[in-house]
């Protein structure tokens, strides 16, 4: 009871700051900070501070993340910096109200903060989001992960960030090109880099380095489960969420990160021994080679490396990793996260037929168990399409599988708590043929609904889930615990109870959900 009496007083605390009559703070002069690279200008959104591109080290190509170089005078922090070089994709309906960056540099390693005061001496909680995208795209600038109205609700600082990604963070090149022994990793460097930016400079805005909590939606999410495996991270955070990022429990070994790279070199017309001189070419031309070696016949996908220098293991497989026991952890998924992830690249996904839905069934499962496998799902769906069941199956395998594991090898270490959730809430965009697809969360864990039609439509309904989630998110991030009074109240996980909170207009905790489809998955071989 006390923590969530904690949480209503900070949320009425900035409530009422925010109702601060014209004429007082808001029409002061942009805030100055000062950061241990320099000074920098940011500006207000009436209470809140906001300083977009600020650096928080530098980028050499291929190499770990240098430190920032310093400046004299104020420097200018009211404008989204560049995001890593990336090959474009295009943008789906859902997206539409979104922003998306256009310009990219390889010195993109910049950070925006929204806070509530300076040098206030107030220890608010600091949340570190990374952005999704896989590890390959997008960034930390879009209008989505706006942080003006999570500072307001919960008295906390936010901080997004943009980092390497693709081949200019995780190009494995220790066999090839030995002098560049940091490349697999280069984008998870950068993420620590900014992780160690805010632990020496955060008192400055505000917030209290010995609570920052990291969390990150699908890729984003797949980076807060590598940072948990990697020993430079601990000690920079104590809080982690994963939000529809639990695919990547098990990264590629060193192996698979050299055949990634000889797909780019062919990509290129080059060859094995011309690997050290990638680090030389023009950003155009790299691009242009990620572009076909994504495409071409080793769909090459650049992602973190186990490779015994910055990531020992894991980050998850077999089990969690020990070094982060004692971090809380957070994790679920959307209910339908493969109708975006799925649906958006192929429609005929939403028109199958029984016979189509098992010719798709065939990658997953042996022809003798597509009756047990459908007969199951169809069980708490019962008037299920088979659309709808090859979605639900889909999602399963890619996300919620992974979320299972992450929670149960989190409480097997029996260290700190984890909670499991869901969100269920249907988004009526399109009729409703979305479901609750990947993304969804998005606007709801920032609340920046009004930011998302495209994506949640433009009833009241959306706000009402995006209140229930903002606020776990927030009590989580300053205590440690999810639950608030807006929910009911959330059990950690066990294998007991195996407690999920799935979140909808009316959220509910349900034991074991989807009990019947986890012991199903687990007990099935794959074909071939």
């Amino acid at each position: 009871m006390t923590d969530r009496r904690q949480l209503m007083t900070a949320s009425l605390a900035c409530a009422a700051g925010s109702l601060m009559p014209a004429g007082m703070s808001h029409a002061q002069e942009p805030p100055i900070a000062e950061t241990t690279a320099g000074k920098v200008r940011g500006q207000r959104d009436r209470d809140i501070r906001i300083f977009k591109g600020i650096p928080y080290a530098r980028a050499e190509r291929f190499r770990a993340p240098q430190p920032a170089s310093p400046w004299s005078g104020v420097r200018d922090a009211q404008a989204f910096g560049p995001m890593s070089p990336q090959s474009r994709g295009g943008v789906g309906s859902l997206f539409a109200s979104w922003t998306f960056d256009k310009d990219m540099s390889e010195d993109c390693q910049l950070l925006n903060i929204w806070t509530p005061g300076l040098r206030d001496g107030v220890k608010r909680p600091v949340m570190v989001w990374l952005h999704g995208g896989d590890f390959s795209s997008l960034s930390g600038s879009r209008n989505v992960f706006d942080g003006t109205r999570l500072c307001r609700k919960g008295d906390v600082v936010v901080v997004t960030l943009n980092h390497r990604l693709n081949l200019f963070g995780y190009l494995h090149l220790a066999e090839l090109a030995p002098g560049f022994p940091d490349a697999a990793n280069a984008g998870m460097l950068d993420i620590i880099a900014a992780l160690q930016w805010v632990k020496a400079n955060i008192a400055e805005f505000g917030g209290d380095a010995g609570n920052v909590t990291i969390f990150g939606q699908s890729g984003g999410g797949a980076k807060v489960t590598t940072l948990m495996a990697m020993p430079a991270a601990q000690g920079l955070y104590h809080k982690a969420i994963v939000q529809s990022g639990s695919y990547y429990l098990q990264a590629m070994d060193a192996a698979a990160g050299t055949r990634q790279t000889l797909a780019l070199l062919e990509a290129l017309d080059m060859k094995a021994g011309d690997a050290a001189t990638l680090a030389s070419l023009p950003v155009a031309r790299l691009v242009e080679g990620l572009a076909k070696a994504m495409r071409g016949p080793a769909k090459a996908n650049y992602r973190p490396v186990v490779e015994g220098r910055h990531l020992p293991a894991g980050p998850w497989s077999p089990q969690a990793p020990t070094l982060s026991a004692g971090i809380p952890l957070m994790v679920g998924t959307t209910a339908t996260e493969m109708t975006l992830l799925t649906g958006s690249r192929d429609a005929s996904a939403f028109t199958l037929d029984d016979a189509a839905l098992r010719q798709r069934m065939a990658a997953w499962f042996r022809p003798e168990d597509f009756d047990k496998v459908i007969a199951t799902f169809r069980q708490s769906r019962p008037k299920a399409t088979p659309s709808d069941l090859f979605f639900a199956i889909d999602t399963d395998k890619f996300t919620r599988e992974g979320a299972w594991q992450q929670a149960e090898r989190k409480w097997a270490l029996q260290a700190a708590p984890a909670w499991l959730y869901e969100l269920d809430w249907v988004t009526p965009v399109d009729g409703g043929k979305w479901g609750s697809p990947h993304s969804l969360d998005l606007a709801m864990v920032f609340d920046n609904v009004a930011l998302s039609a495209s994506m949640v439509g433009t009833g009241p309904a959306a706000q009402r889930v995006a209140d229930q989630m903002s606020a776990a998110w927030l009590a989580f991030a300053r205590t440690g615990r999810p639950d608030t009074p807006l929910t009911p109240s959330w059990p950690a996980y066990d294998t007991t109870r195996r407690a999920t909170m799935v979140f909808d207009e009316q959220s509910r905790v349900i034991d074991d959900f989807r009990g019947e489809e986890r012991l199903l998955l687990a007990s099935l071989r794959a074909p071939g």
